[in-house]
C-alpha cells in the first residue's frame, strides 16, 4: 500500500516537473512572464491525484489513465508555442552550440562548469547564459520531445496498475508504447524539418496530427480483454462482440500510421520534397495500413461467423 502511494505520487512529480521545464522554456523563449500562466493546467493533474489516492488508493483504471491524459494536456500547449515560435524564427536564430555529438556536449558542459567556479553568483550567471543561450532551440524541442515520450512510458511503468491489468498486459502495452514513440519522434522531427519555410499552415496541421497521435498513450484498449461475463452475453449487435483486437487495429489506423500516411503524402505531392527516408516512411506507414485493414475485415467476418 505505501509501495503504491510513493509511486503515484512520485509519477505524477515528474509529470508536474517535466511541464514545469516546457513552461520556463517557453517563458525564456517568449520573454513574457504571462506564459507562466500555463502552470494552471497543472491543477487538474494535482486534483486527480487527490482523487485517486484518496478514492482508488493509488491504482490506475483499467481502460483508460486520467493521470498520462493530463499529463499531456499539460505539456502539449508549450510544445506547441515552442515549435511554432522556432518555425516561425529560423531565418533569426544566432549562431548555437548544437548537441548532436559527444564533443560538442562535452565542451558545453566544460565551458558551463568553468564559468561558475563553484560561487553562488557565478552559478546563477552559468545557468542564466550557457544552457539557454547557446544550445539550439531545436535541440531543446528534440530532448522535451524525448523526455516527455520516455516519461510516457516510464510513468505508465511506475503507476499503480489497475485491478483488471495483469503483469503480462502491462508488460506488453510497454512494449507497444516503446514501438509508438519511437514512430512519432521521428514523424515530429522528419516531417517538421521537410516543409521548412514552406507552409505555416502545414505546421499546424503536423502538430495537430501529433497530438491526434499522441492520444494512444491514455489508452489500454490494445491489451485489455474482455472479461468472460462481457462474453457470455447475447450480441444485440455485431459492435457488441467485437474485441479487443478489432478495437487495437482500428486504433492504430486511424489515430497513427493512417494520418502519418495522409501528411507524408501531402508533403512529397504538394511539396514536392521527396528524399530516401520520406519515401520509406511513406510506404512503411501504407503497408501498416493496408494491413491493417486486411487485418480488420478478418475479425468483423470472424465476428459474424462466431
Amino acid at each position: 500500500m505505501f509501495f503504491k502511494f510513493i509511486c503515484a505520487v512520485v509519477t505524477r512529480f515528474l509529470f508536474i516537473l517535466i511541464s514545469l521545464i516546457g513552461v520556463w522554456r517557453v517563458v525564456w523563449v517568449k520573454n513574457d512572464g504571462f506564459y507562466w500562466f500555463l502552470t494552471i493546467l497543472y491543477l487538474p493533474l494535482v486534483a486527480e491525484m487527490i482523487l485517486t489516492l484518496r478514492r482508488r488508493r493509488g491504482n490506475d483504471y483499467k481502460w483508460f489513465s486520467p493521470a498520462i491524459f493530463l499529463f499531456l494536456i499539460s505539456i502539449i500547449p508549450s510544445l506547441w508555442i515552442l515549435e511554432l515560435h522556432h518555425q516561425e524564427n529560423k531565418s533569426s536564430n544566432s549562431r548555437c552550440d548544437k548537441l548532436d555529438s559527444t564533443e560538442n556536449i562535452r565542451s558545453l558542459f566544460s565551458f558551463w562548469m568553468n564559468s561558475t567556479n563553484g560561487s553562488s553568483e557565478s552559478l546563477k550567471v552559468g545557468f542564466r547564459d550557457i544552457p539557454l543561450s547557446t544550445v539550439c532551440a531545436n535541440d531543446w524541442i528534440l530532448a522535451l520531445h524525448q523526455i516527455l515520450l520516455i516519461l510516457l512510458i516510464l510513468g505508465k511503468w511506475l503507476l499503480p496498475a489497475a485491478g483488471g491489468l495483469t503483469r503480462d498486459q502491462l508488460s506488453q502495452l510497454l512494449l507497444i508504447f516503446v514501438g509508438t514513440a519511437a514512430d512519432i519522434l521521428e514523424f515530429t522531427s522528419e516531417t517538421l524539418s521537410d516543409i521548412k519555410d514552406s507552409s505555416p499552415a502545414m505546421v499546424y496541421i503536423i502538430l495537430a496530427v501529433w497530438t491526434w497521435s499522441m492520444l494512444q498513450f491514455p489508452l489500454h484498449l490494445s491489451v485489455m480483454h474482455a472479461s468472460s461475463d462481457d462474453l457470455s452475453e447475447p450480441a444485440s449487435s455485431l459492435f457488441s462482440h467485437l474485441r479487443t483486437d478489432i478495437w487495437s487495429t482500428v486504433e492504430a489506423l486511424f489515430i497513427q500510421d493512417g494520418p502519418f500516411l495522409v501528411v507524408r503524402l501531402t508533403v512529397m505531392i504538394y511539396f514536392n520534397v521527396v528524399h530516401q527516408m520520406l519515401i520509406f516512411f511513406a510506404i512503411k506507414n501504407f503497408l501498416v495500413v493496408i494491413l491493417n485493414i486486411y487485418r480488420l475485415s478478418v475479425l468483423i467476418c470472424d465476428t459474424k461467423a462466431s
